[in-house]
């Protein structure tokens, strides 16, 4: 039998606080001085996509834009590289959400990654238009690690979400 990542569990809704923190705190991982280190994934593009998947309604290009114009101002990058990024990063995911939430974990995580690989496709070439240096290859290794951090960062994300296992006969749910 083959082991499967999926669960039956009902979740659930999202509160909107969660969503807010879990991007906050991307965000300070991001502004973490080892967010320049060659291969460290790009924390803001990973939860932006993962809720633009999962909270499509909620999160979607407004957030995308603002958490990219507060990129391009931390980083001192052109103002505007993060912000295009994320917002077609958003827009793909939620066009995408219905597709790829049918996957197991795995699966999702080799989709999701064309999405993280493009976000810093269109950095990098914003970079190069503008007269920067070609950050090198190792720039492009942060998404590969961020498909990978997909199923924990799904679990993490998600934690909050879950129903107790235990039965209680005075809630109806």
């Amino acid at each position: 039998m083959q082991p499967t990542f999926s669960s039956s569990r009902i979740l659930l809704p999202v509160r909107p606080w969660f969503i807010f923190l879990s991007l906050f705190v991307a965000l300070v991982l991001n502004f973490l001085p080892t967010g320049q280190w060659p291969g460290m994934p790009d924390w803001v593009a990973l939860v932006l996509c993962f809720w633009s998947v999962r909270e499509f309604r909620r999160v979607g290009m407004g957030w995308a834009f603002l958490l990219g114009i507060v990129m391009d101002v931390a980083d001192g990058a052109v103002l505007g590289q993060h912000s295009l990024a994320y917002v077609l990063l958003a827009y793909v995911a939620s066009s995408l959400s219905r597709r790829i939430l049918w996957f197991p974990l795995l699966q999702q995580a080799l989709q999701i990654m064309p999405l993280l690989v493009l976000t810093q496709v269109i950095q990098a070439a914003i970079r190069l238009v503008s007269g920067a240096e070609f950050p090198g290859w190792g720039y492009f290794v942060g998404p590969l690690i961020a498909t990978v951090l997909w199923i924990p960062a799904t679990f993490v994300l998600l934690l909050p979400q879950f129903q107790p296992v235990e039965r209680d006969d005075n809630r109806p749910i």
